[in-house]
């Protein structure tokens, strides 16, 4: 049986565009057109999401609308209803090009395979594979965590405890799965076989916002808060909770990783800047990138130690040589207004998504050729989905999500010729 997250929450990020992004891909129309089924429209969905989610949205055909509003909400039982807003929407706002991508070709290909998890307008993301090869992922709005058994379909969604609002989730040595609390300034540890989950509170009230973290070597828990411009540890042994805050005011910290030498990296969503953690004193040590405007949303680390990022704010990727200080980027195909958001480094290949226009495109770079190709991202029968964090698989596949229409992503590369 289908379930829906809390009636407030159910459609919140429906059209591909988080709220926090808005601004950043600018304004829009808020006002919706006169006809037929307006004010249904104005009293059903803006109660969970702004109207410029559908304003500005790329547009979808009666099927398509139908589709997209059967991922947030069930309303099987109100066909009349349910036919009026689509009715509307399909005539007010068809298919547009406004947000287009500018695709490019090449010679490798990608197959994709997609999971539709069971709560409707959960928000679902981050997922990441645990070493039975079962995937663990987290639904922001349903306040769920669950697990995907690949080989079956098979899965299972826990209950967290009220306002947790789980933001990523990650996996400790024994691959038990630990979420990060961003509505209710808290980090969890969910027990699978018994469902008990165990909470560990910010010991300041000012850090609100767990955000995304990583296990290093030694099975400490590293995170960010981004609206509280922190970043913190937790030694799972002991229930120890230790914050920093940010050199710079306002700088947002967002994605984090951990590089071969046991060093947290964390990128800066609010500021043009990466840093890296202290682990002995929590000493926080600010790279200035060099181009005003920039703003980067997450950060790889490649096994040669170069640290990829996404340069979200002015739609490029960039390379930092933390040995020699060195910094380059390259413009995303889709140019500046793309918004590259997740990104992973497998075998030395940079994958990356442009999430600023519909399709959401997932997006291959060679750093040796210099090349890139890209491909639209599924999200069932229609292009509506956003990838917030990408994670490789063991096996070189990589994991995504479409947050915006419920599903859970496998992307498995093939090598031209195979």
């Amino acid at each position: 049986m289908i379930k829906l997250a809390s009636a407030h929450l159910v459609v919140a990020v429906v059209l591909g565009v988080a709220p926090a992004a808005l601004a950043q891909y600018g304004g829009g129309a808020n006002r919706f057109p006169d006809g037929p089924g307006k004010e249904l429209v104005e009293g059903v969905c803006t109660g969970c999401h702004q109207p410029n989610m559908i304003t500005r949205s790329s547009g979808y055909t009666r099927e398509g609308w139908q589709e997209l509003i059967g991922t947030m909400i069930d309303l099987s039982h109100s066909t009349d209803t349910r036919d009026r807003i689509v009715q509307y929407l399909a005539t007010q706002f068809p298919p547009n090009t406004h947000r287009a991508p500018k695709p490019m070709p090449g010679p490798h290909q990608v197959t994709f395979a997609e999971w539709f998890v069971p709560t409707l307008g959960q928000r679902s993301r981050d997922p990441v594979e645990a070493p039975d090869g079962s995937i663990w992922w987290v639904g922001q709005f349903g306040n769920v965590i669950g697990r995907l058994d690949p080989k079956t379909g098979a899965m299972k969604e826990y209950q967290l405890p009220p306002e947790a609002l789980p933001h990523s989730v990650t996996l400790d040595a024994s691959g038990t799965p630990w979420y990060l609390g961003n509505g209710n300034g808290t980090i969890g540890k969910l027990d699978p076989a018994s469902g008990k989950v165990t909470v560990f509170k910010m010991p300041d009230p000012a850090a609100k916002d767990p955000h995304t973290g990583e296990f290093d070597k030694n099975g400490v828990l590293w995170f960010t808060l981004q609206q509280s411009n922190m970043v913190g540890r937790l030694d799972p042994a002991t229930g120890d909770i230790k914050l920093t805050k940010t050199k710079t005011p306002g700088a947002k910290p967002y994605g984090i990783k951990i590089d071969a030498d046991g060093t947290p990296w964390y990128a800066c969503n609010g500021a043009a800047c990466l840093a890296k953690i202290d682990t002995a004193t929590m000493e926080l040590t600010e790279i200035k990138l060099p181009t005003p405007g920039t703003t980067v949303r997450r950060l790889d680390i490649a096994e040669d130690g170069m640290i990829w990022y996404v340069n979200s704010g002015k739609g490029r990727i960039g390379r930092y040589n933390p040995k020699t200080g060195e910094i380059k980027e390259w413009d995303s195909p889709s140019g500046p207004e793309s918004h590259p958001y997740a990104i992973a480094v497998v075998d030395g290949v940079v994958w990356y998504n442009e999430s600023g226009v519909r399709p959401d495109m997932l997006v291959r770079f060679d750093p040796k050729s210099e090349r890139f190709q890209s491909w639209a991202i599924p999200s069932g029968g229609v292009h509506a989905g956003i990838i917030r964090h990408m994670r490789p698989a063991r096996n070189g596949d990589l994991l995504i999500h479409q947050s915006s229409t419920n599903r859970i992503g496998r992307v498995t590369p093939k090598t031209p010729g195979q």
